[in-house]
């Protein structure tokens, strides 16, 4: 087996998707689009990197179940190593449900079914201490922070992606390399409504990148100058589906991350990669290859 350049530790689930004119409430509706498919902030991550051409694994718990199988087979059919993933013998594997309305956005209801979380004992320690980047969303907290102590103890990058208030956040937030949160986590995080006066307040945490992610307005990271750089989402593509946006930005951005210091540059990879990725149905269908990105940078 080739050295894991990319591992992604957190939540995954299987996601039923499907494209509605719009929400019906206490109605009925045709649906116009309808897929099954992988999800979840840390596995879109996972198969992400893998499609930018990184050597990945993932690292999480799943229920021997059929969404299970389904799951697993989603990522062995991506090239990313599962040896990690800790299947829980009768457990029920997590599951969501997604109604996306024609302009793009969307309403998801998910469910982790009580499964048992990954254990700090369960670790792969040594595939984390030779591992380029770890990449965390929060979820499986214990686990989470034990791998986060081991990566920063190797020298791992730790990218992680703060969307959602997760238990023992503030301890990864303490721990993470490159911190970039959603609107929501900085606003709440900081108390503060204007995003640059959070990221003021989330530069003092000592991440060696800081920023925010604001969907369609973009994106925003603050310098070790306490410059504030921009970098707009690319307006110029199609959007079928915003789901998992978010989590397409943190892995463009921390592959990125590997490559250049150029942080406009790691920006505006992200943002490609991003916007690319709204073209499908589903968190996972639209994450493109490098080769699309690469090619649609040179011409926007």
């Amino acid at each position: 087996m080739n050295k894991i350049e990319f591992v992604a530790l957190g939540y995954c689930s299987n996601d039923h998707l499907c494209r509605i004119p719009e929400i019906p409430v206490d109605s009925k509706i045709e649906m116009t689009e309808h897929m099954i498919q992988g999800g979840g902030p840390a596995g879109d991550a996972a198969v992400g990197a893998a499609r930018l051409g990184l050597s990945t694994a993932f690292v999480t718990s799943l229920g021997d179940d059929l969404d299970g199988k389904l799951i697993l087979s989603d990522f062995a059919a991506e090239g990313v190593n599962t040896s990690a993933i800790q299947v829980r013998q009768g457990g029920s594997s997590p599951i969501a449900y997604g109604w996306i309305t024609p302009d793009g956005k969307r309403s998801v209801a998910w469910t982790k079914n009580n499964l048992e979380l990954l254990k700090a004992d369960e670790i792969p320690s040594e595939l984390i201490r030779n591992a380029k980047m770890l990449h965390l969303d929060g979820h499986h907290p214990d686990a989470a922070v034990a791998a986060a102590k081991v990566a920063k103890d190797a020298g791992t990058l730790i990218n992680l992606d703060a969307g959602t208030f997760t238990p023992r956040i503030d301890e990864l937030l303490d721990l993470a390399d490159i911190l970039i949160c959603s609107e929501f986590f900085a606003r709440k995080w900081s108390g503060e409504n204007n995003l640059e006066k959070a990221l003021v307040k989330l530069k003092t945490l000592g991440a060696k990148v800081t920023g925010v992610t604001a969907g369609s307005e973009g994106s925003m990271l603050i310098t070790d100058s306490m410059e504030i750089l921009r970098c707009p989402a690319f307006n110029n593509l199609p959007v079928v589906d915003s789901t998992g946006a978010g989590d397409a930005y943190h892995c463009g951005f921390g592959v990125r991350y590997l490559e250049t210091d150029d942080l406009q540059e790691c920006m505006r990879f992200a943002s490609a990669f991003a916007g690319i990725k709204c073209g499908k149905l589903g968190g996972r269908a639209g994450l493109p290859s490098r080769k699309v990105v690469d090619e649609f940078l040179k011409n926007n």
